[in-house]
């Protein structure tokens, strides 16, 4: 009897509906996914969206960084690392790595 309630339980289970699924988030598709791999090179060069707002480092001091040479800006990656890039153009001219 106990044999046949669980297995009467475990088919139930089986065949019932598909849980539900969450609806999309509002956020869904606005991350990069992955998008930006490869840039992130010297001679690479950065996304507009990247080159203003948080990404911008205006502190450099603050890291123990030299002054960024005229018509180049610091952009903080992801990751913590900093990139000297071009103002206009987005060029990487060097990639200094975080002391994690």
């Amino acid at each position: 009897m106990l044999a046949s309630s669980q297995m009467a339980l475990a088919q139930g289970y089986r065949q019932g509906p598909p849980p539900p699924q969450s609806p999309p988030s509002r956020y869904h598709g606005m991350y990069d996914q992955g998008r930006h791999e490869g840039w992130y090179r010297r001679g690479g060069h950065i996304p507009p969206s990247y080159r203003g707002g948080r990404y911008v480092v205006n502190d450099w001091r603050r890291y123990r960084l030299r002054p960024p040479p005229r018509g180049y800006q610091y952009i903080r990656s992801d990751n913590g690392d900093f990139l000297l890039a071009a103002i206009t153009t987005g060029a990487i001219l060097s990639i200094i790595a975080a002391n994690h």
